[in-house]
């Protein structure tokens, strides 16, 4: 529920928003946004999750861990506000300065409430987080238009960002099991930085994968272009995140309870790589076939440059959904030194490959390169991974067959559509129909069975799972 209503929220606002600012001041808050996520890599120094597997009552650490993340995130809100305009002169906006200032304050507001957040993750208070969360995305989305229909350009996205976490944060403190206490226990303090600094560095390396082809964009092209490759950036991965980000959130468990027996592991790991894929490649294969018909009828016109992108990257997230799929099983398999390993292969493959593309053919360039280091560089390294692991890779292999061969006959379909001579509208509407008859066909030859009976001991995951949002989810 919480994850179909962030992206919803998320969508509509972004798409009204987007017409009203037009590519260039979108591009300018995108710098600022590009800031603000590379900094909340970092933010708390990755304590805070020490409070959610912390085995005894987290009242001795609650404090601590609150002193800590409220520093770290003085001192990193700072040198953000400090480095703002160097940091947007350097990206070609120095307009993004002020927006980048305004949201350093969320870094800091992100430090106060991060013990909150955790102590409700650790009760698993989803209803609560579900309340804040939206909280935070439907008022910083009607501020936000506000601002923007009063002529405010990039500053009222930032604004509004800003807004919503402010009041979601102190939902959050209201709602924390805990009453909010900063303290100091020097005890404590050696063991939660050795548990949350190789975390802060991972979600660096996770930050580089997501963001480094936009930083490259923005520092080479400028915020016009970036506007442009954000947005293809963000539609591309609204259909993977609203149908396999809940199947994604109890595969960890379904894996661990398999993970003394290594044949229910294997199949486990099958089952959910052919339910994963066919949910994803034919809405990404759609999507991608259908790029300027969608940037066209929903954007408008001026959004024209975002559909070649577009294109790429909607493609690239098939790999990428059966990457974060294959990440989730070598972690609960304790192969988490392998999982840096292929994550640092990946941002170092990444940055040379987009600079390249942006060299050879522009934004279009740099999505085909994006959507080339999936399955030239990282699936092998995954599969290298999985053999470390003694684990097969064939069934995951064999479970991306049907789904590849649904995408290439609805590819076909739509193509046909558009030789006749269909208009936009017409062209989406055959991509719809066309992806509703891949589902049903994969559903008849049981590639969701695990969405539909699940597995042994564990339910249906599309149907019975939420998920929580950040406070900086960025509108699509």
């Amino acid at each position: 529920m919480n994850t179909a209503l962030s992206k919803v929220a998320g969508l509509a606002t972004g798409i009204a928003i987007a017409r009203i600012v037009g590519p260039e001041e979108f591009g300018t808050f995108a710098v600022a946004f590009v800031a603000l996520m590379a900094v909340l890599a970092f933010n708390d120094l990755g304590v805070s999750l020490a409070i959610v597997r912390w085995p005894g009552d987290p009242r001795r650490i609650a404090p601590t861990v609150t002193a800590l993340s409220v520093a770290s995130s003085a001192v990193l809100a700072a040198a953000m506000a400090a480095a703002a305009a160097p940091f947007a002169t350097a990206m070609g906006a120095p307009g993004a300065t002020g927006p980048v200032r305004l949201l350093a304050l969320c870094v800091l507001v992100n430090g106060i409430v991060a013990t909150p957040a955790a102590l409700l993750q650790r009760e698993l208070r989803q209803d609560l987080r579900l309340v804040a969360d939206q909280v935070n995305l439907w008022l910083g989305a009607g501020v936000s238009l506000a601002l923007a229909i009063a002529g405010a350009g990039a500053a009222s996205l930032a604004v509004g960002r800003l807004v919503g976490a402010v009041v979601s944060g102190i939902l959050l403190v209201r709602f924390s099991p805990l009453p909010w206490r900063a303290g100091w226990d020097p005890a404590v303090v050696p063991g939660l930085l050795r548990f949350g600094v190789p975390l802060a560095g991972a979600s660096a390396v996770v930050f580089g994968i997501g963001f480094a082809d936009q930083l490259v964009v923005g520092a080479v092209l400028g915020p016009t272009a970036l506007g442009a490759y954000v947005l293809a950036v963000n539609l591309a991965g609204w259909p993977v995140q609203l149908l396999s980000a809940p199947l994604r959130q109890v595969t960890p468990p379904l894996f661990a309870r398999r993970r003394a027996d290594a044949p229910a592991a294997h199949e486990a790991l099958g089952l959910v790589a052919r339910g994963l894929l066919a949910l994803a490649v034919p809405c990404c294969v759609a999507l991608a076939v259908c790029a300027d018909a969608v940037v066209a009828v929903v954007y408008g016109p001026a959004w024209h440059a975002a559909a070649e992108p577009l294109r790429w990257l909607a493609l690239a997230a098939v790999a990428r959904v059966l990457c974060e799929l294959l990440y989730d099983y070598l972690v609960v398999a304790g192969r988490t030194a392998r999982v840096l390993s292929v994550q640092a292969v990946w941002l170092v493959a990444l940055v040379p490959a987009v600079l390249l593309g942006l060299r050879l053919d522009g934004l279009a360039g740099a999505a085909l390169a994006v959507a080339l280091v999936g399955p030239v560089v990282v699936l092998p390294a995954y599969a290298l991974a999985l053999r470390a692991a003694r684990t097969p890779v064939v069934p995951v292999l064999r479970g991306a067959v049907a789904p590849l061969g649904a995408g290439l006959a609805l590819a076909l379909a739509v193509g046909l559509a558009g030789l006749a001579g269909a208009g936009d509208l017409v062209t989406l509407a055959v991509a719809a129909v066309a992806t509703l008859a891949a589902w049903l066909l994969l559903l008849r030859r049981g590639h969701l069975v695990v969405l539909t009976a699940g597995l042994p001991g564990v339910p249906a995951a599309a149907t019975t799972t939420t998920t929580t949002t950040t406070a900086t989810e960025a509108p699509a």
